[in-house]
């Protein structure tokens, strides 16, 4: 049985030539941002709020993400605090040179919920 992805899909788009390193993969910086954003979706869903990044608290590359890869993150809540929110996040592919789907990254980012002073203040939970 082949692995699948797990969580709701936050983001999907596709690797283009302007996000690559010299060897033509895309740079990490900028699947973390693709996967920051997910998180950020994903942790207002549940807070409705303003809320804050604070932590990447893991982070694992497994494979190289090409030009022309159909980029999936999928996101889950892995804890919640009383000020913050963990998202696990995880990256998928569809290679378009055969279309086999790929994990190819996955983390730990923490959100933090904050007031207009930018204090952190209560999560008032949704669901």
């Amino acid at each position: 049985m082949e692995p699948k992805p797990e969580g709701e899909l936050v983001v999907k788009t596709i690797a283009m030539p302007a996000d690559t390193n010299r060897y033509g993969d895309m740079f990490g910086g900028w699947l973390v941002s693709q996967m920051d954003l997910g998180g950020a979706i994903l942790a207002h869903k549940f807070g409705h709020q303003r809320m804050t990044t604070v932590a990447i608290d893991r982070m694992v590359f497994i494979r190289p993400v090409y030009v022309g890869d159909v980029v999936s993150c999928f996101a889950t809540v892995a804890k919640r605090g009383n000020t913050s929110i963990g998202i696990s996040i995880e990256v998928w592919v569809e290679r378009i040179a055969d279309q086999s789907i790929l994990k190819v990254t996955e983390g730990l980012f923490t959100y933090v919920a904050i007031d207009d002073e930018g204090r952190p203040t209560p999560i008032q939970w949704k669901n």
